[in-house]
């Protein structure tokens, strides 16, 4: 998969309303109630991922989830990591 260009990447990230640029990375930051709600989040995250085989780096800190995505084999930024954002902004 070819890596997105610096155009399409602010293209892509304006339809994302939760997620930043961060070097050669996207994050987002979902807060929820309680621990025992972020990990059902987290939990949430699993069948999208493996169905896109596509897997995001995250950070659990209580009731904070942080998401990262990145192409690792590419390097940087693809249409894979948009893709699994834009189902990643559907869940609970």
């Amino acid at each position: 998969m070819a890596l997105l260009t610096a155009s399409e990447i602010q293209d892509r990230l304006t339809a994302l309303a939760n997620w930043t640029l961060e070097g050669s990375t996207i994050v987002c930051c979902r807060r929820f109630a309680d621990f025992i709600t972020a990990i059902a989040f987290v939990n949430q995250l699993v069948e999208p991922a493996e169905a896109a085989n596509h897997h995001p780096d995250l950070e659990i800190s209580y009731n904070k989830v942080t998401i990262t995505l990145s192409t690792h084999d590419e390097g940087g930024l693809t249409a894979k990591d948009f893709d699994l954002a834009a189902k990643i902004d559907q869940l609970g």
